[in-house]
């Protein structure tokens, strides 16, 4: 008797183990269906960022009494922010207008004091432009100046390590300087540009505030949004 309930209670444990065993197949089966179903139905995961197109524009040599007003009047219409590389000379004589780049949330950056290119001062020279622009940008907008444009594109590795700032050259040249027409400036920038371009222009013409802001326009309606450099290359 004791032999048979043995055998019974060994045979009800086997079943039980059994049966759990298969219990826990097809809870695990199902929830591998219902998970598959679930990435089935799922959007894919969308970058919201992903079909902009970013371009700054940059202004060289200003602030000028004429046209930098303009200018400023126009971006501040679009919603745009730009970046403007001034000289301290510039600067020193209209600080009014400094002022209003940075209220308006535009970048400034240092174009060194009087416009002189590094091959012609030397480095002694360059160095004292750059800081002597940074003093009167610091006491107008209280803020450290961080980038540099410095003229003709000339910079070194040495003078970038004593001055301690961040130079910013150019993807697309408008030669607004050169040419002066604002139908040529135009045809230039958009025969060239592409995302993540960066945009060389002065503010010191009428025919580049034209040319600006028809490009805006036109480049607004492609897809593509102005943004400043530090924006553009650390965001």
């Amino acid at each position: 008797m004791n032999k048979a309930r043995k055998r019974v209670s060994a045979t009800a444990i086997l079943y039980w183990l059994v049966m759990s065993i298969l219990f826990f197949d097809i809870v695990i089966q199902w929830n591998k269906r219902w998970e598959s179903g679930l990435e089935a139905d799922a959007e894919p995961y969308a970058d919201p960022y992903a079909d902009i197109m970013y371009l700054a524009l940059t202004f060289d040599d200003g602030p000028h009494p004429v046209y930098t007003p303009l200018l400023l009047d126009g971006l501040r219409e679009r919603g745009v922010k730009a970046t403007f590389f001034v000289t301290g000379e510039n600067a020193s004589e209209y600080p009014e207008l400094i002022e209003r780049i940075q209220e308006e949330g535009h970048l400034i950056g240092n174009h060194t004091y009087s416009h002189v290119e590094l091959s012609a001062v030397g480095q002694e020279v360059f160095l004292e432009e750059l800081e002597k622009t940074n003093q009167v940008l610091r006491e107008l907008t209280g803020e450290e100046i961080i980038y540099v444009r410095p003229p003709y594109g000339e910079w070194n590795k040495e003078i970038e390590e004593l001055c301690g700032m961040f130079p910013v050259l150019w993807d697309v040249d408008s030669l607004d300087w050169y040419s002066k027409n604002t139908d040529a400036v135009v045809r230039r920038v958009l025969a060239d540009v592409e995302d993540g371009d960066i945009i060389l222009m002065h503010d010191g013409y009428q025919s580049t505030v034209e040319a600006a802001l028809y490009l805006i326009d036109e480049l607004s309606a492609q897809g593509y949004e102005f943004v400043t450099v530090d924006e553009l290359l650390f965001d």
